[in-house]
């Protein structure tokens, strides 16, 4: 899917964000630019294996996200850096931002934006491939049941919106659920929101795995 002197961006909330050096975003590949999370792990483990393939890889993530804010800087913080490959992961915050505070997003104005989003992206770059990763939750930390069920209707959602946006789909809480066969939730997710290095490792196999095609990711 990855092609010779691609950028690739990756974009969502503060999972993908992972404390980010705004200073250096601008620069492709740049090791603080692209945060401490899986995004950076994808990024290390393509340019090392692929060194003459002239890949790009940036980050745009912000913490604290939701769909609504993601589509607000659609043009600053994606269609104008002409990326060829666009990861999202966007989600668990338009429903943690309701339990909180009263201001998420429900799931159907969560499908609408992020329709509209895709929808939007595609027309100015209509050779742009998308990877969408399923948000997802473990059950520790700030994560009560009523999350679970809100954030299992978010994957639905984004299943839908990879087959009709042609789309790689990554099904990270079925793999974090695999995980937790091993070790306890909160080994992967502290909070049962944000990843540990483990739960970022993990999130990086699988979405090398996903996209690539192959089975066999180390």
């Amino acid at each position: 899917m990855i092609k010779n002197n691609d950028i690739v961006l990756f974009q969502g909330d503060s999972i993908t964000d992972c404390r980010r050096d705004r200073d250096n975003a601008q620069t492709a590949n740049d090791l603080h630019g692209l945060g401490g999370g899986y995004a950076k792990m994808v990024a290390a483990e393509l340019l090392s294996s692929r060194p003459d393939a002239g890949l790009q890889f940036l980050n745009r993530g912000i913490g604290g996200n939701r769909v609504v804010d993601l589509y607000a800087r659609i043009k600053s913080d994606l269609i104008n850096l002409n990326p060829n490959v666009v990861s999202l992961l966007i989600g668990v915050n338009d429903t943690w931002q309701e339990k909180r505070g009263g201001n998420g997003v429900s799931v159907p104005k969560y499908e609408r934006i992020y329709r509209d989003l895709l929808a939007e992206v595609w027309e100015a770059l209509p050779d742009v491939k998308f990877v969408l990763c399923d948000p997802f939750v473990l059950p520790c930390g700030v994560v009560t049941e009523d999350w679970v069920s809100e954030i299992a209707e978010r994957r639905a959602v984004v299943a839908t919106l990879a087959e009709e946006f042609q789309a790689v789909h990554v099904p990270f809480q079925s793999d974090f659920d695999k995980a937790m066969e091993t070790a306890a939730p909160g080994y992967w997710a502290h909070d049962g929101v944000h990843p540990t290095a483990a739960g970022h490792q993990i999130m990086a196999k699988s979405w090398m795995r996903h996209v690539s095609g192959k089975d066999n990711v180390p």
